[in-house]
């Protein structure tokens, strides 16, 4: 066979990712949060993009440029029904200032009525929530509360006297976990601090007697042992029983007092006192600062009986491009690297503002979509849970299905039943016991957990008995899916729940 060289001519589809197009993936999946944290670093590397006031909003500029802010303030309900009068024209309005660089195309969701300040041309935000005012905070100073490992050391300044001693301390206190325990092996530590095992083991014995008690302990059973000491209560049989915890979570107390050589009133001594120890000493004081979740979408009940979907205000981030100083800077830039310096600050704050207009009208149209496929869950509770699937909601909105998983990651929705996150809808089928409409996965959990807390104390479901109760109720479930979703739900087995029942009498 011969090979030449020859030219040819051929026709393609490829589809390119520019940067832009994965600046506004990126967005997309990004939770509120991390929205907030992108936009502050992309306002303070690009001198063209500012922060709106909270008080200013924009419309369709005069001079044509691209409006971003449509989705900041809307709002729609599931049957698509219109909210103002204008909304057609304004859409109309929207979709020409638009390029064709948008990942989808979505619907419009509410004009703006005010206009921005002069000189900006673009905005992308909401609501009247959002940035700080400003102001100096001197509460911000004065109320920190204590950690944990600020407490210690301030003990170990007054304990240990010997710098030695005290930098093996120190070293110590930093593996502390927020809930008090150690972390790490004495005998790694000491090869790593160039000391023997029994220093290490010295200086932790006298950590160990800081407050709170039971701090720096090395698993539950030495932590629970050094509270027992302190309260002069660790005698042989407690100690016993500390060294089999195992049997006191299981509720075996036939073994318990085998081991202990102890009768049932003693016993029961003994694990009331267990109770009122402090399994976690470290939470007594400050531990990382838990963030609430704030809901990206509002559901609420419309007047016909519908509902009502709006985005958060809060949560969207309000951002102008001054196009004044553009105009101002450019216009005295000589060399070619600034002007194309500007030039580069100036798309990127476009596409900037176009990316979070787009995610803002693609999580509205998402969430729409999700609250018309389960409105029997809001309507009447998680019982009521449809079986659902990205697919069937790509194909109902027109859009791709990694698209709306992008959406649904990281984004919650506020309703009447509480906050979900919108991942929660989308649970897998179950079978009809007789050929009916397929249950919700997630609506046959919820039934198996109200069977077990509805359960008397003399007759303790088993896994076996649960299935014949849920077939009854016409789901074909099998017994190994209904321990898989009672282990899920940390729910003990039967044996365990009838111990712990049998156990509010005591032993």
């Amino acid at each position: 066979m011969a090979l030449t060289q020859r030219l040819q001519i051929r026709q393609s589809q490829a589809l390119v990712m520019t940067p832009q197009l994965m600046q506004a993936i990126k967005l997309l999946q990004l939770s509120n949060l991390d929205l907030a944290a992108y936009v502050e670093a992309e306002l303070e590397r690009n001198p063209l993009l500012e922060r709106a006031a909270d008080d200013e909003a924009a419309p369709a500029q005069p001079n044509g440029g691209l409006s971003a802010g449509t989705a900041t303030d809307g709002h729609d309900t599931w049957n698509g029904g219109e909210s103002e009068p204008s909304r057609e024209s304004n859409q109309q309005r929207t979709e020409a200032q638009l390029d064709d660089a948008s990942l989808e195309d979505g619907e419009p969701i509410r004009p703006r009525t005010s206009d921005p300040p002069a000189g900006y041309s673009e905005w992308s935000g909401v609501g009247s929530g959002g940035s700080s005012d400003g102001e100096y905070n001197l509460e911000a100073f004065v109320s920190a509360e204590d950690t944990l490992i600020d407490r210690l050391q301030e003990q170990l300044a007054l304990a240990i006297v010997d710098p030695v001693r005290r930098m093996i301390g120190q070293y110590l206190i930093d593996l502390v976990d927020e809930a008090g325990y150690l972390a790490g092996d004495i005998a790694t530590i000491a090869e790593k601090l160039g000391t023997s095992a029994t220093e290490v083991e010295a200086v932790l014995r006298i950590l160990q007697g800081f407050e709170p008690s039971g701090v720096c302990a090395r698993d539950l059973a030495e932590c629970l042992a050094i509270q027992l000491r302190e309260h002069d209560r660790y005698d042989p049989a407690m100690q016993a029983m500390i060294a089999r915890l195992d049997l006191l979570a299981r509720r075996d107390f036939a073994a318990l007092k085998k081991i202990c050589g102890v009768g049932d009133e003693d016993l029961a001594d003994m694990i009331a006192e267990i109770r009122r120890l402090n399994p976690k000493p470290g939470l007594a004081y400050g531990a990382a600062v838990v963030q609430p979740i704030v809901p990206d979408v509002f559901v609420r009940p419309g007047p016909d009986g519908g509902w009502i979907v709006e985005l958060n205000s809060d949560t969207l981030p309000k951002v102008l491009v001054n196009q004044s100083y553009y105009s101002e800077v450019s216009a005295t830039a000589r060399r070619d690297t600034d002007k194309s310096y500007l030039a580069e600050c100036l798309q990127g704050a476009t596409w900037l503002v176009r990316a979070l207009d787009q995610r803002a009208r693609t999580i509205l149209k998402v969430a729409n979509e999700i609250v018309r496929q389960q409105d029997a869950f809001f309507a009447h509770g998680v019982e009521h849970l449809r079986p659902l699937n990205l697919k069937t909601v790509a194909e109902a909105i027109n859009m791709h299905e990694s698209t709306v998983s992008r959406v649904t990651a990281n984004k919650y929705m506020a309703t009447s039943r509480g906050i979900f996150e919108l991942k929660y809808f989308f649970t897998s089928a179950i079978a009809a016991a007789h050929g009916g409409e397929a249950h919700s996965a997630e609506a046959v959990r919820h039934r198996i957990k109200q069977l077990i807390d509805t359960e008397a104390a003399a007759d303790v479901l088993s896994d076996d008995t649960i299935v014949e109760k849920l077939r009854e109720a016409g789901v074909d479930i099998a017994r190994r899916t209904v321990a898989k979703y009672r282990e899920a739900m940390r729910i003990p087995s039967s044996v365990q729940r009838r111990r712990e029942k049998q156990a509010v009498a005591g032993p």
